[in-house]
Protein backbone atom coordinates (compact mmCIF):
# COMPACT_ATOMS: atom_id res chain seq x y z
CA UNK A 1 0.00 0.00 0.00
CA UNK A 2 1.57 3.60 -0.61
CA UNK A 3 0.76 6.17 1.24
CA UNK A 4 1.62 9.61 0.77
CA UNK A 5 1.12 13.32 2.94
CA UNK A 6 1.27 16.25 1.60
CA UNK A 7 3.05 18.21 4.06
CA UNK A 8 3.13 22.17 2.66
CA UNK A 9 5.59 24.54 3.22
CA UNK A 10 6.25 27.60 0.78
CA UNK A 11 2.79 27.33 -1.63
CA UNK A 12 0.44 25.52 1.43
CA UNK A 13 1.70 26.68 4.39
CA UNK A 14 3.90 29.44 4.30
CA UNK A 15 1.96 31.02 1.89
CA UNK A 16 0.21 33.46 4.03
CA UNK A 17 -3.52 35.49 3.49
CA UNK A 18 -5.66 37.89 5.47
CA UNK A 19 -8.60 39.50 5.26
CA UNK A 20 -8.99 43.07 3.86
CA UNK A 21 -7.76 45.89 5.77
CA UNK A 22 -10.94 47.55 5.59
CA UNK A 23 -12.55 44.36 7.71
CA UNK A 24 -10.11 45.27 10.36
CA UNK A 25 -10.34 48.64 10.42
CA UNK A 26 -14.36 49.07 9.41
CA UNK A 27 -15.24 52.69 7.43
CA UNK A 28 -11.68 53.95 8.19
CA UNK A 29 -9.51 52.46 5.99
CA UNK A 30 -9.01 51.22 2.14
CA UNK A 31 -5.62 50.23 1.97
CA UNK A 32 -3.72 47.21 1.42
CA UNK A 33 -4.96 44.08 4.25
CA UNK A 34 -3.51 42.85 7.07
CA UNK A 35 -2.15 38.97 7.89
CA UNK A 36 -4.62 38.13 10.88
CA UNK A 37 -4.45 34.77 11.95
CA UNK A 38 -6.45 36.01 15.34
CA UNK A 39 -9.29 36.47 13.22
CA UNK A 40 -12.81 34.58 12.69
CA UNK A 41 -15.51 34.12 11.39
CA UNK A 42 -17.98 36.56 13.71
CA UNK A 43 -20.73 33.88 13.70
CA UNK A 44 -18.46 31.17 15.37
CA UNK A 45 -19.34 30.89 19.02
CA UNK A 46 -16.98 30.22 21.78
CA UNK A 47 -18.03 27.76 24.55
CA UNK A 48 -15.83 29.63 26.77
CA UNK A 49 -13.04 32.35 27.10
CA UNK A 50 -10.05 31.79 29.20
CA UNK A 51 -7.85 34.83 30.19
CA UNK A 52 -4.22 34.20 31.65
CA UNK A 53 -2.86 37.44 33.18
CA UNK A 54 0.29 37.44 35.09
CA UNK A 55 0.62 39.20 38.17
CA UNK A 56 -2.74 39.69 38.78
CA UNK A 57 -4.38 39.72 42.44
CA UNK A 58 -6.85 36.96 42.60
CA UNK A 59 -6.70 35.54 39.69
CA UNK A 60 -6.31 32.00 41.19
CA UNK A 61 -2.76 31.57 40.03
CA UNK A 62 -2.94 33.31 36.97
CA UNK A 63 -5.76 31.72 35.07
CA UNK A 64 -9.29 33.33 35.21
CA UNK A 65 -11.92 31.49 33.56
CA UNK A 66 -15.37 32.94 32.43
CA UNK A 67 -17.80 30.33 31.34
CA UNK A 68 -20.81 31.31 28.72
CA UNK A 69 -23.27 30.78 31.45
CA UNK A 70 -22.06 33.63 33.54
CA UNK A 71 -22.35 37.45 32.91
CA UNK A 72 -20.62 38.67 28.88
CA UNK A 73 -17.33 40.68 29.70
CA UNK A 74 -17.16 44.16 28.70
CA UNK A 75 -15.16 46.72 29.07
CA UNK A 76 -11.70 46.00 30.44
CA UNK A 77 -11.02 47.72 33.74
CA UNK A 78 -7.10 49.10 33.62
CA UNK A 79 -5.48 48.56 36.77
CA UNK A 80 -4.07 52.65 36.18
CA UNK A 81 -6.44 55.40 34.98
CA UNK A 82 -3.43 57.19 35.03
CA UNK A 83 -0.90 55.14 32.90
CA UNK A 84 -0.54 54.66 29.47
CA UNK A 85 -2.53 51.53 28.24
CA UNK A 86 -0.53 49.25 25.38
CA UNK A 87 -2.33 46.59 23.32
CA UNK A 88 -0.22 44.13 22.10
CA UNK A 89 -2.01 42.08 19.74
CA UNK A 90 -0.26 38.78 18.49
CA UNK A 91 2.79 36.58 21.17
CA UNK A 92 4.66 35.59 18.23
CA UNK A 93 8.46 36.80 17.95
CA UNK A 94 7.36 40.30 17.29
CA UNK A 95 4.28 40.58 19.71
CA UNK A 96 5.89 38.85 22.98
CA UNK A 97 10.06 40.26 22.72
CA UNK A 98 8.13 43.84 22.15
CA UNK A 99 6.26 43.41 25.52
CA UNK A 100 9.78 41.84 26.77
CA UNK A 101 11.45 45.08 25.60
CA UNK A 102 8.75 47.41 27.10
CA UNK A 103 9.36 45.94 30.21
CA UNK A 104 13.05 46.36 30.17
CA UNK A 105 13.08 49.60 29.76
CA UNK A 106 13.85 52.26 32.17
CA UNK A 107 10.75 55.09 32.52
CA UNK A 108 10.82 58.40 33.86
CA UNK A 109 8.56 59.74 36.18
CA UNK A 110 6.43 56.62 37.45
CA UNK A 111 5.59 56.56 33.50
CA UNK A 112 5.77 52.99 32.73
CA UNK A 113 2.81 51.73 30.72
CA UNK A 114 0.38 48.74 31.43
CA UNK A 115 0.70 45.89 28.92
CA UNK A 116 -1.57 43.20 27.45
CA UNK A 117 -0.83 40.83 25.25
CA UNK A 118 -3.35 38.94 23.05
CA UNK A 119 -2.72 35.71 21.82
CA UNK A 120 -5.02 32.58 20.73
CA UNK A 121 -2.89 30.19 22.03
CA UNK A 122 -1.55 29.70 25.22
CA UNK A 123 1.63 29.01 24.35
CA UNK A 124 4.44 31.27 22.66
CA UNK A 125 6.22 29.29 19.58
CA UNK A 126 9.98 29.48 18.46
CA UNK A 127 9.22 28.52 15.28
CA UNK A 128 12.68 28.12 13.60
CA UNK A 129 12.91 24.96 15.49
CA UNK A 130 9.39 23.23 15.04
CA UNK A 131 11.10 21.19 12.63
CA UNK A 132 13.33 19.62 15.72
CA UNK A 133 9.72 18.19 17.32
CA UNK A 134 9.62 16.32 14.00
CA UNK A 135 13.00 14.48 14.54
CA UNK A 136 12.51 14.14 18.27
CA UNK A 137 15.83 16.90 18.84
CA UNK A 138 13.83 18.72 21.31
CA UNK A 139 11.18 18.77 23.98
CA UNK A 140 8.03 20.81 23.47
CA UNK A 141 7.98 22.54 26.04
CA UNK A 142 11.82 23.93 24.91
CA UNK A 143 10.76 25.61 22.08
CA UNK A 144 6.38 26.34 23.12
CA UNK A 145 6.72 27.53 26.73
CA UNK A 146 3.29 29.17 28.08
CA UNK A 147 2.74 32.71 28.25
CA UNK A 148 2.04 32.54 31.53
CA UNK A 149 5.24 31.04 32.32
CA UNK A 150 7.52 33.44 30.66
CA UNK A 151 5.51 36.22 32.02
CA UNK A 152 5.14 35.47 35.50
CA UNK A 153 7.56 37.84 36.61
CA UNK A 154 6.66 40.81 34.29
CA UNK A 155 3.91 43.11 34.65
CA UNK A 156 3.04 42.11 31.39
CA UNK A 157 -0.70 40.81 31.68
CA UNK A 158 -2.05 38.04 28.95
CA UNK A 159 -5.12 37.32 27.81
CA UNK A 160 -6.19 33.99 25.58
CA UNK A 161 -8.58 34.95 23.59
CA UNK A 162 -9.21 35.88 19.41
CA UNK A 163 -9.23 39.47 18.04
CA UNK A 164 -12.52 39.77 16.55
CA UNK A 165 -12.82 43.74 15.48
CA UNK A 166 -10.26 46.87 15.72
CA UNK A 167 -11.62 50.51 16.09
CA UNK A 168 -8.89 52.81 16.10
CA UNK A 169 -10.07 56.81 16.90
CA UNK A 170 -6.68 58.35 15.33
CA UNK A 171 -7.29 59.01 11.98
CA UNK A 172 -5.33 59.99 8.85
CA UNK A 173 -3.08 62.70 8.29
CA UNK A 174 -4.15 64.00 12.33
CA UNK A 175 -1.26 64.03 15.05
CA UNK A 176 -2.53 62.61 18.14
CA UNK A 177 -1.43 64.44 21.12
CA UNK A 178 1.03 62.87 22.90
CA UNK A 179 -1.03 62.70 26.45
CA UNK A 180 -3.12 60.13 27.81
CA UNK A 181 -5.95 59.61 25.37
CA UNK A 182 -7.61 56.96 23.92
CA UNK A 183 -6.27 55.47 20.94
CA UNK A 184 -9.21 52.84 19.89
CA UNK A 185 -10.59 49.80 20.95
CA UNK A 186 -9.98 46.17 20.71
CA UNK A 187 -13.05 44.29 20.54
CA UNK A 188 -12.36 39.91 21.48
CA UNK A 189 -13.90 36.97 20.38
CA UNK A 190 -15.29 36.45 23.94
CA UNK A 191 -17.21 39.90 24.46
CA UNK A 192 -14.61 41.87 25.99
CA UNK A 193 -13.46 45.62 25.03
CA UNK A 194 -10.06 46.69 25.54
CA UNK A 195 -9.44 50.34 25.37
CA UNK A 196 -5.92 51.26 24.50
CA UNK A 197 -3.91 54.40 23.97
CA UNK A 198 -1.46 52.51 21.56
CA UNK A 199 -2.02 49.52 19.76
CA UNK A 200 0.81 47.39 18.49
CA UNK A 201 0.16 44.67 15.36
CA UNK A 202 1.52 41.43 15.43
CA UNK A 203 -0.25 38.90 14.56
CA UNK A 204 1.36 36.95 12.00
CA UNK A 205 0.19 35.25 9.32
CA UNK A 206 -2.07 32.26 8.55
CA UNK A 207 -1.26 29.19 6.36
CA UNK A 208 -4.03 29.80 3.25
CA UNK A 209 -5.15 26.81 2.06
CA UNK A 210 -8.05 27.48 -0.45
CA UNK A 211 -5.38 28.99 -3.28
CA UNK A 212 -5.43 25.10 -4.46
CA UNK A 213 -7.84 22.86 -4.85
CA UNK A 214 -8.30 19.81 -2.54
CA UNK A 215 -5.25 21.69 -0.18
CA UNK A 216 -7.41 21.94 2.62
CA UNK A 217 -8.61 18.18 1.98
CA UNK A 218 -5.37 16.30 1.63
CA UNK A 219 -2.81 18.94 2.83
CA UNK A 220 -1.43 19.27 6.17
CA UNK A 221 0.45 22.96 6.80
CA UNK A 222 3.14 23.34 9.07
CA UNK A 223 3.58 26.74 10.69
CA UNK A 224 2.21 26.31 13.73
CA UNK A 225 2.41 24.04 17.07
CA UNK A 226 -0.72 22.17 16.05
CA UNK A 227 0.64 21.82 12.21
CA UNK A 228 3.71 20.34 14.33
CA UNK A 229 1.73 17.57 16.18
CA UNK A 230 -0.54 16.58 13.66
CA UNK A 231 1.97 16.12 11.00
CA UNK A 232 3.98 14.15 13.58
CA UNK A 233 0.93 11.61 14.31
CA UNK A 234 0.16 11.29 11.23
CA UNK A 235 4.00 10.62 9.98
CA UNK A 236 3.60 8.14 13.54
CA UNK A 237 0.22 6.27 11.57
CA UNK A 238 2.39 5.56 8.68
CA UNK A 239 5.25 4.22 10.12
CA UNK A 240 3.09 1.44 11.85
CA UNK A 241 1.29 1.03 9.00
CA UNK A 242 4.57 0.18 6.90
CA UNK A 243 6.12 -1.14 10.19
CA UNK A 244 7.56 -4.50 8.34
CA UNK A 245 6.66 -4.71 4.98
CA UNK A 246 8.26 -3.25 2.09
CA UNK A 247 5.66 -0.67 1.60
CA UNK A 248 7.21 3.44 1.24
CA UNK A 249 5.88 6.11 2.83
CA UNK A 250 5.55 8.76 -0.08
CA UNK A 251 5.67 12.32 1.22
CA UNK A 252 5.19 15.59 -0.85
CA UNK A 253 6.60 19.16 0.15
CA UNK A 254 5.26 21.94 -1.69
CA UNK A 255 8.13 24.32 -1.57
CA UNK A 256 11.63 24.74 -1.62
CA UNK A 257 12.60 28.06 0.33
CA UNK A 258 14.17 27.54 3.69
CA UNK A 259 10.52 26.21 5.02
CA UNK A 260 10.74 23.62 2.58
CA UNK A 261 13.84 22.08 2.50
CA UNK A 262 14.05 21.96 6.26
CA UNK A 263 11.10 20.18 6.32
CA UNK A 264 12.22 17.54 3.27
CA UNK A 265 15.92 17.21 5.60
CA UNK A 266 13.88 16.47 8.66
CA UNK A 267 11.18 14.52 7.41
CA UNK A 268 13.60 12.43 5.26
CA UNK A 269 16.25 11.89 7.71
CA UNK A 270 13.11 10.42 10.06
CA UNK A 271 12.18 8.25 7.58
CA UNK A 272 15.07 7.05 6.04
CA UNK A 273 14.75 3.77 3.92
CA UNK A 274 10.83 3.44 4.74
CA UNK A 275 9.99 6.37 2.45
CA UNK A 276 10.59 9.20 0.34
CA UNK A 277 10.41 12.37 0.03
CA UNK A 278 9.07 14.82 -3.02
CA UNK A 279 9.65 18.37 -2.51
CA UNK A 280 8.21 20.61 -5.38
CA UNK A 281 9.16 23.89 -5.95
CA UNK A 282 8.01 26.53 -8.88
CA UNK A 283 11.63 27.95 -9.23
CA UNK A 284 14.11 25.62 -11.09
CA UNK A 285 16.50 25.97 -7.68
CA UNK A 286 15.97 25.43 -4.11
CA UNK A 287 16.52 28.22 -1.24
CA UNK A 288 16.94 30.98 -4.29
CA UNK A 289 17.62 33.75 -1.76
CA UNK A 290 19.80 31.72 0.19
CA UNK A 291 23.68 32.42 -0.01
CA UNK A 292 25.47 30.22 -1.87
CA UNK A 293 26.89 28.05 0.57
CA UNK A 294 23.22 26.99 2.48
CA UNK A 295 22.43 26.27 -1.02
CA UNK A 296 24.98 23.65 -1.41
CA UNK A 297 25.37 21.77 1.86
CA UNK A 298 21.30 21.87 1.34
CA UNK A 299 21.87 20.05 -1.38
CA UNK A 300 24.58 17.96 -0.63
CA UNK A 301 22.29 16.39 2.17
CA UNK A 302 19.09 16.18 0.13
CA UNK A 303 21.08 14.75 -2.63
CA UNK A 304 22.38 11.67 0.59
CA UNK A 305 18.85 10.87 1.40
CA UNK A 306 15.66 9.62 -0.50
CA UNK A 307 14.75 13.54 -1.51
CA UNK A 308 13.84 13.82 -5.06
CA UNK A 309 13.44 17.35 -6.39
CA UNK A 310 10.68 18.23 -8.88
CA UNK A 311 11.62 21.54 -9.52
CA UNK A 312 10.19 24.12 -12.06
CA UNK A 313 6.78 23.08 -11.38
CA UNK A 314 3.28 25.04 -10.07
CA UNK A 315 0.99 22.90 -8.29
CA UNK A 316 -2.55 23.05 -9.69
CA UNK A 317 -4.79 20.64 -7.56
CA UNK A 318 -4.47 18.00 -4.65
CA UNK A 319 -6.83 15.14 -5.12
CA UNK A 320 -7.07 11.54 -3.97
CA UNK A 321 -5.63 8.52 -6.11
CA UNK A 322 -7.88 5.79 -5.92
CA UNK A 323 -9.77 4.14 -2.82
CA UNK A 324 -7.41 3.43 -0.32
CA UNK A 325 -7.80 0.97 2.18
CA UNK A 326 -6.51 4.14 5.02
CA UNK A 327 -9.59 6.07 3.85
CA UNK A 328 -9.56 7.92 7.28
CA UNK A 329 -6.59 9.70 6.59
CA UNK A 330 -7.44 12.82 5.44
CA UNK A 331 -3.95 13.70 4.26
CA UNK A 332 -3.04 10.45 2.38
CA UNK A 333 -3.06 9.07 -0.97
CA UNK A 334 -2.81 12.51 -2.14
CA UNK A 335 -1.66 12.98 -6.09
CA UNK A 336 -0.10 16.42 -7.15
CA UNK A 337 -0.67 17.62 -11.20
CA UNK A 338 2.21 20.38 -11.89
CA UNK A 339 2.38 23.04 -14.65
CA UNK A 340 5.48 25.40 -15.81
CA UNK A 341 5.38 27.83 -13.48
CA UNK A 342 4.75 30.85 -15.53
CA UNK A 343 4.39 33.90 -12.47
CA UNK A 344 4.16 34.24 -8.96
CA UNK A 345 1.44 35.99 -6.71
CA UNK A 346 2.07 37.16 -3.29
CA UNK A 347 -1.26 36.75 -1.30
CA UNK A 348 -0.08 37.98 1.52
CA UNK A 349 -1.40 40.92 3.11
CA UNK A 350 0.44 43.22 5.15
CA UNK A 351 -0.39 46.63 6.73
CA UNK A 352 1.69 49.45 5.40
CA UNK A 353 4.07 51.03 7.83
CA UNK A 354 6.74 54.07 8.01
CA UNK A 355 10.48 53.32 8.78
CA UNK A 356 9.73 54.07 12.81
CA UNK A 357 6.78 50.97 12.51
CA UNK A 358 3.80 52.99 12.90
CA UNK A 359 0.97 52.23 10.55
CA UNK A 360 0.67 54.72 7.73
CA UNK A 361 -2.00 57.29 8.58
CA UNK A 362 -2.41 55.99 12.08
CA UNK A 363 0.18 57.05 14.48
CA UNK A 364 -1.33 55.65 17.33
CA UNK A 365 -0.45 52.19 15.77
CA UNK A 366 2.38 50.11 15.38
CA UNK A 367 2.88 46.66 13.21
CA UNK A 368 5.54 44.49 12.71
CA UNK A 369 6.91 40.99 11.43
CA UNK A 370 4.09 39.56 8.86
CA UNK A 371 1.72 41.88 9.65
CA UNK A 372 3.67 44.99 8.59
CA UNK A 373 4.83 45.72 5.02
CA UNK A 374 8.44 47.39 5.07
CA UNK A 375 10.76 47.87 2.80
CA UNK A 376 14.40 47.97 2.73
CA UNK A 377 17.00 50.89 1.06
CA UNK A 378 16.83 49.24 -2.02
CA UNK A 379 12.60 49.02 -1.93
CA UNK A 380 12.37 45.32 -1.85
CA UNK A 381 10.06 44.16 0.87
CA UNK A 382 11.39 43.08 4.25
CA UNK A 383 11.42 39.03 4.44
CA UNK A 384 8.69 37.52 6.84
CA UNK A 385 11.63 35.88 9.19
CA UNK A 386 12.18 35.36 12.73
CA UNK A 387 15.53 37.59 12.46
CA UNK A 388 13.40 40.62 11.32
CA UNK A 389 10.52 40.21 13.62
CA UNK A 390 13.69 39.90 16.45
CA UNK A 391 14.78 43.16 15.61
CA UNK A 392 11.65 44.52 14.91
CA UNK A 393 10.42 43.98 18.05
CA UNK A 394 13.33 46.05 19.81
CA UNK A 395 12.92 48.94 17.42
CA UNK A 396 8.73 49.07 18.04
CA UNK A 397 9.43 49.35 21.87
CA UNK A 398 12.27 51.68 22.54
CA UNK A 399 9.84 53.58 19.45
CA UNK A 400 6.83 52.57 21.90
CA UNK A 401 9.12 54.60 24.69
CA UNK A 402 9.96 57.84 22.66
CA UNK A 403 6.34 58.06 21.36
CA UNK A 404 4.92 57.90 25.04
CA UNK A 405 7.57 60.31 26.47
CA UNK A 406 7.42 62.88 23.23
CA UNK A 407 10.45 62.09 22.01
CA UNK A 408 11.40 61.23 18.80
CA UNK A 409 11.18 57.96 17.07
CA UNK A 410 14.12 56.02 15.32
CA UNK A 411 13.80 54.83 11.39
CA UNK A 412 13.91 50.83 11.58
CA UNK A 413 17.02 49.72 9.72
CA UNK A 414 17.36 46.06 9.27
CA UNK A 415 20.68 44.62 9.85
CA UNK A 416 21.18 41.09 7.87
CA UNK A 417 23.08 38.53 10.24
CA UNK A 418 23.00 35.74 8.60
CA UNK A 419 20.70 32.31 7.37
CA UNK A 420 20.77 29.53 9.21
CA UNK A 421 18.86 26.25 8.13
CA UNK A 422 18.75 23.32 10.20
CA UNK A 423 19.25 19.79 7.26
CA UNK A 424 18.86 16.95 10.63
CA UNK A 425 19.51 15.71 14.18
CA UNK A 426 23.14 16.38 13.53
CA UNK A 427 23.39 18.91 10.19
CA UNK A 428 22.58 22.29 9.69
CA UNK A 429 24.36 24.92 7.74
CA UNK A 430 24.99 28.30 8.63
CA UNK A 431 26.30 31.49 6.64
CA UNK A 432 27.04 34.87 8.80
CA UNK A 433 26.74 37.96 6.80
CA UNK A 434 29.89 39.75 8.67
CA UNK A 435 32.48 36.70 6.67
CA UNK A 436 32.20 36.74 3.18
CA UNK A 437 31.78 33.66 1.96
CA UNK A 438 31.71 31.48 4.59
CA UNK A 439 29.51 28.76 5.20
CA UNK A 440 29.25 26.79 8.55
CA UNK A 441 27.78 23.19 7.84
CA UNK A 442 27.80 19.75 9.23
CA UNK A 443 28.11 19.12 13.16
CA UNK A 444 29.54 22.40 13.16
CA UNK A 445 26.96 24.28 11.43
CA UNK A 446 24.45 22.44 13.71
CA UNK A 447 25.90 23.47 16.91
CA UNK A 448 26.40 27.49 15.83
CA UNK A 449 22.83 27.21 15.19
CA UNK A 450 21.57 25.49 18.42
CA UNK A 451 23.58 28.21 20.26
CA UNK A 452 22.51 30.98 18.28
CA UNK A 453 18.75 30.07 18.75
CA UNK A 454 19.27 29.31 22.44
CA UNK A 455 20.44 33.30 23.30
CA UNK A 456 17.42 34.16 21.38
CA UNK A 457 14.89 32.26 23.66
CA UNK A 458 12.61 35.23 25.55
CA UNK A 459 13.52 35.13 29.08
CA UNK A 460 16.81 34.30 30.78
CA UNK A 461 15.04 31.66 32.93
CA UNK A 462 13.64 30.22 30.13
CA UNK A 463 17.37 30.10 28.40
CA UNK A 464 18.68 28.22 31.41
CA UNK A 465 16.29 26.13 31.61
CA UNK A 466 16.44 24.98 27.98
CA UNK A 467 20.41 25.70 28.03
CA UNK A 468 20.86 22.87 30.99
CA UNK A 469 18.13 20.69 29.02
CA UNK A 470 20.46 20.72 25.79
CA UNK A 471 23.34 19.85 27.58
CA UNK A 472 22.17 16.66 29.49
CA UNK A 473 20.99 15.58 26.02
CA UNK A 474 23.96 16.24 24.05
CA UNK A 475 26.35 14.12 27.28
CA UNK A 476 23.84 11.30 27.15
CA UNK A 477 24.07 10.96 23.28
CA UNK A 478 27.95 11.25 23.45
CA UNK A 479 27.96 8.22 26.32
CA UNK A 480 25.69 6.32 24.08
CA UNK A 481 27.58 6.71 20.59
CA UNK A 482 30.87 6.14 22.68
CA UNK A 483 28.93 3.01 24.09
CA UNK A 484 28.19 2.46 20.41
CA UNK A 485 31.44 2.75 19.27
CA UNK A 486 32.99 0.43 21.96
CA UNK A 487 30.61 -2.57 21.18
CA UNK A 488 31.36 -2.76 17.56
CA UNK A 489 35.09 -2.67 18.67
CA UNK A 490 34.73 -5.82 21.02
CA UNK A 491 32.47 -7.54 18.71
CA UNK A 492 34.75 -7.15 16.00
Amino acid sequence: MQTALTASATLLAFQCGAKQWSKLFPGSLHRRGTSVSLFTNSQRKRVHARFVASNVKGSNGGVAEISESEKTPGSYAWPDKKKPRVCILGGGFGGLYTALRLESLVWPDDNKPQVILVDQSEHFVFKPMLYELLSGEVDEWEIAPRFSDLLQNTSVQFFQDRVKLLHPSDHWGINVPTGISCGGTVHLESGLLIEYDWLVLALGAEAKLDVVPGAAEFALPFSTLEDARKVDQKLRIFERRTFGNDSLISVAVVGCGYAGVELAATVSERLQERGIVRAINVETVICPTAPPGNREAALKVLSSRKVELVLGYLVRCIRRVGDLESSEILTGGGEVQGSRFHDSVNARGQAETDETLRVKGHPRIFALGDSSALRDSNGRLLPATAQVAFQQADFAGWNLWAAINGRPLLPFRFQNLGEMMTLGRNDAALSPSFIEGLTLDGPVGHAARKIAYLIRLPTDEHRLKVGISWLTKSAIDSVAAVQSTLAKVLSG
